[in-house]
């Protein structure tokens, strides 16, 4: 079998992580697969065999970590949601993924409509406003923690926790190690939260406590599994929010179009989704000698999948570094993972997402952006800041 290629660079310099997409394209143009120095561990970049490793997990498993930090993946792994394969997996996905089932969802579409129309209007009727601070980690922090059932004297510190529980899965550079005390703090807090029975009444996390009192599940399971809830709708929500009004603001033809036909609003948020998509990468290990596209792969490797580079990838989607709410395929993205390990959480990122988009374009006649600055994390990628002036709807209510 050829040799695999090798990749010297640090893709998480902060240089490197605000330049994302030029290592993605040196990336993809190697191989299927690529040895990454910096990180002693392989990459698969192109969609294809991206999409095929997030299907097999039997051969690139989930159990040892999908971190890129050994000794993190230690620590996380066993009771983490993420961190869990077969059997486990499915028992523990079950019970935290009953409550975000389309048909559960569906009582609350109506009020989360309601909660972004209301903060658009407002917005937009101050005439400019930052559409990361003002609005897209506004909305998803107004939903996520009431529907969780966090208590309302623990939220302050949500946005920081979330963010480090990302930065704390990157490999083991000074951003993974500020994270560690801080993403301690927020097991310590849910641990104490969860033992003490505080959260809300009839809430997702109130449902997870009372199954761990039934027996149906380990009380050591329950901070993980309430954390699962909180981390990952936050932080990716909010930079797939961020990143459309960047995008729409940035492309004001694709904004027109999107605002003369409405019904475009779910393509739209999907092809967001694929040209900026909020998770860099998860990593997987093989639990058997393998190949990907004729490389031989050793059993015990660990494998990094960058789902960003994977979406813009030109063998899957033509014109991939080109923003089009109207692609015929923008829903194969990867964004939301695949197979087993696809994000449990996805069917409320769209209907927060969805509900700012339909409301922009019922209240926005056109954006001017200003300086817009990405943020920096170790394995989200999202926009720190992107200013706008959002210029009134002629015909407020109407497009």
């Amino acid at each position: 079998m050829p040799a695999i290629p090798s990749y010297p660079d640090d893709l998480f310099t902060d240089e490197a992580l605000l330049d994302a997409h030029r290592h993605y394209r040196a990336l993809r143009e190697l191989a299927a697969v690529v040895f990454l120095e910096a990180h002693d561990m392989y990459a698969v970049c192109r969609y294809a065999d991206a999409r095929a490793v997030l299907a097999d997990a039997d051969t690139f498993c989930s159990g040892k970590g999908v971190g890129l930090n050994e000794a993190v993946n230690a620590t996380m792994g066993g009771a983490n949601l993420i961190m869990t394969d077969g059997e486990l997996h499915a028992r523990l996905r079950d019970h935290v993924g009953r409550g975000l089932t389309p048909r559960a969802l569906r009582s609350m579409r109506e009020a989360v409509e309601r909660r972004a129309d209301d903060l658009v209007a407002g917005l937009v009727a101050n005439g400019s406003f930052d559409a990361v601070a003002d609005l897209a980690r506004v909305l998803p922090l107004s939903v996520v923690p009431d529907l969780v059932g966090w208590p309302a004297g623990g939220r302050e510190r949500l946005l920081e926790w979330a963010s480090a529980s990302f930065d704390v899965l990157g490999p083991p550079n000074e951003r993974a190690e500020r994270a560690i005390p801080v993403v301690r703090s927020m097991f310590e807090y849910t641990t104490k939260t969860a033992s003490e029975g505080t959260m809300l009444a009839g809430s997702l996390g109130a449902a997870v406590i009372e199954a761990a009192a039934r027996g149906e599940l380990e009380p050591a399971q329950v901070p993980s599994l309430l954390i699962a809830y909180i981390a990952p709708s936050l932080d990716t929500t909010i930079s797939a929010i961020g990143a459309a009004v960047w995008l729409l603001a940035s492309h004001p033809e694709q904004w027109r179009l999107l605002r003369s036909k409405p019904a475009l609003v779910p393509n739209a948020f999907n092809e967001v989704v694929r040209l900026e998509s909020p998770i860099r990468a998860f990593t997987r290990v093989t639990t058997t000698s393998t190949a990907i596209d004729g490389y031989e792969i050793e059993a015990g490797s660990r494998i990094a999948v960058f789902f960003g580079a994977a979406n813009r990838d030109r063998r899957r989607f033509a014109r991939p570094e080109t923003f089009d709410v109207s692609r015929d395929n923008a829903a194969a993205h990867l964004g939301f993972g695949y197979g087993t390990h696809g994000c449990a959480g996805q069917g409320l990122a769209r209907i927060e997402a969805h509900s700012v988009l339909q409301a922009l374009v019922q209240h926005v006649d056109h954006f001017e952006l200003g300086p817009a600055v990405r943020g920096v994390n170790n394995l989200i990628s999202s926009w720190a800041s992107v200013p706008v002036s959002a210029h009134p709807s002629r015909e407020m209510g109407s497009v």
